[in-house]
Order: C-alpha cells, then structure tokens, then sequence
C-alpha cells in the first residue's frame, strides 16, 4: 500500500526535478548545482524500484534507507539553490514539501519493515 505511494510520490517528484534541471541549465545557465540536484532527486524514485525487487526484507531495507539518504541530499541541494537565488520561494517551497513527504514516508516504510523483521524472529 505505502510502497506504492512512494513509488508514484518518487516518481512525480524525479519529473519536477527533471523540470527543475531543465530550467536552471536553460534560463539560468546553472551547470554543477543543477546536475548534483538531478543526480539525487531521480535516485529516489530509482532505489525504490530498486527495493520492489529486493532479494531480501534487509534488502529491502537497504534500498528504501538508500532512497532516504538521496532525498535527504535532495533537500540539501534544493536549500543551496534557494538560498543562492537561482529558484524563487514559492518554487522551493513546493519542491522542499514534497522532498519532505518522500522523507516521512521512506522513514516509516523503512521503521515499519525493520519492526516486522524483529517481530517475526
């Protein structure tokens, strides 16, 4: 259920980062920021595909907790473009909001699994 959440929220969310890109290459003529944001907001949705496939629930684990760490990057690098001018307010905020959603959701996929791991031991 949760997992196909976050598997369509990660993908929506590569498609803005995509567009994101677009724009700060075209209109901005930002390079290096703009390629580190693409980088780490499209390999979320990418370990969550990733986790689907998981040989394992630790691997599982292991891949959602990898997608965490990406859109926690994201964030890191939206921040950086904000506060440097490159994307107004109102756009950052919307971008940062569903970064932090992707967040909370992977958290408590990732809490929920390593719960069921112990409990079933």
């Amino acid at each position: 259920m949760k997992e196909s959440n976050i598997r369509n929220k990660s993908f929506a969310f590569a498609i803005r980062i995509v567009k994101l890109y677009q724009y700060l290459c075209e209109h901005k003529k930002e390079f290096v920021l703009s390629k580190q944001l693409l980088r780490s907001g499209t390999s979320v949705g990418a370990m969550v595909r990733e986790a689907e496939h998981a040989e394992t629930k630790k691997d599982f684990v292991h891949k959602m907790a990898i997608a965490q760490k990406e859109i926690n990057e994201t964030i890191y690098w939206l921040e950086l473009i904000a506060a440097t001018d490159y994307i107004a307010k109102k756009e950052f905020e919307s971008l940062y909001n569903d970064a932090v959603e992707l967040i909370k959701i992977l958290t408590t996929i990732i809490k929920n699994t390593k719960q069921n791991l112990i409990t079933n031991h």
